[in-house]
């Protein structure tokens, strides 16, 4: 098994859909030690229920907007587990009103609240995890993005402008955190039904596209991607940093 002996911390867990439960489920199959985040503006107690299945799992609430709720969780996680091997980066929201209007009426605050949970809190994670010596020798951290970053997608708007931050942001993570041995990646998964897809306006019809113009003709599963991330978190992935990585079935590859 690629992760035996390794522990990972899953941050963002929302329910049994998310992409978060599929690394989870991946890494856990593959030999791991499960760690989980969540807000603490979800149902905790729902999640608690969810990850029992899971176990020795443990879960932690972490405020990604708030720099001493992120320090006071990795601490715990410290504290608790010691030095881990991995973490998901798996957090992001975008206000409803900024995904469902056209991207030109986004406003100033629903900007800088998008950036600031999508794409800063992957820094301040790496940073604070850095400071606290929360990282084993050659661990990794892996984001979550998607290919509205790179192209205009009908509905994703403002969180398509914070994922490109969040990819360029891995870029300059890479060069830092590689002095110590720290590799950081995203992966870029196909569109999935998940609990935040559904402030996406007409999400259906994307996944119907992706379908027909993918060169594999399907859509990506939480499965597919959670392998993705434990091969990321693996050794098997020990020279690739820097790097956004596609799991889509090939769309990405795909002209007109």
């Amino acid at each position: 098994m690629l992760l035996t002996g390794k522990k990972v911390l899953i941050m963002g867990i929302r329910n049994k859909w998310s992409i978060a439960w599929g690394a989870a489920k991946s890494a856990y199959e593959n030999g791991a030690e499960v760690l989980f985040t969540c807000s603490d503006m979800e149902n905790v107690e729902k999640i608690k229920e969810l990850i029992s299945e899971i176990p020795n799992s443990k879960l932690y609430t972490c405020d990604a907007a708030s720099d001493e709720s992120i320090s006071n969780c990795l601490e715990q996680v410290k504290s608790e587990n010691g030095k881990i091997d991995g973490i998901l980066h798996s957090i992001a929201h975008a206000n409803t009103e900024d995904l469902r209007n056209d991207f030109i009426k986004t406003s100033r605050d629903g900007f800088a609240h998008a950036s600031d949970i999508s794409a800063y809190s992957l820094v301040a994670i790496s940073r604070i995890a850095m400071e606290k010596e929360l990282l084993n020798e050659n661990a990794s951290i892996v984001a979550l993005t998607y290919y509205g970053s790179e192209k205009a997608v009908a509905g994703y708007n403002v969180m398509g402008v914070a994922k490109a931050a969040l990819e360029t942001s891995i870029k300059y993570l890479a060069k830092d955190l590689g002095e110590h041995t720290i590799r950081i990646n995203a992966i870029s998964a196909g569109p999935i039904k998940t609990l935040s897809a559904k402030g996406i306006k007409d999400f259906s019809s994307i996944l119907n596209v992706v379908e027909e113009k993918a060169p594999l003709h399907k859509n990506v599963t939480t499965k597919e991607v959670g392998d993705a991330v434990t091969f990321l978190f693996s050794g098997m992935s020990s020279a690739i940093t820097g790097e956004i990585i596609h799991v889509d079935n090939g769309f990405s590859t795909v002209g007109v």
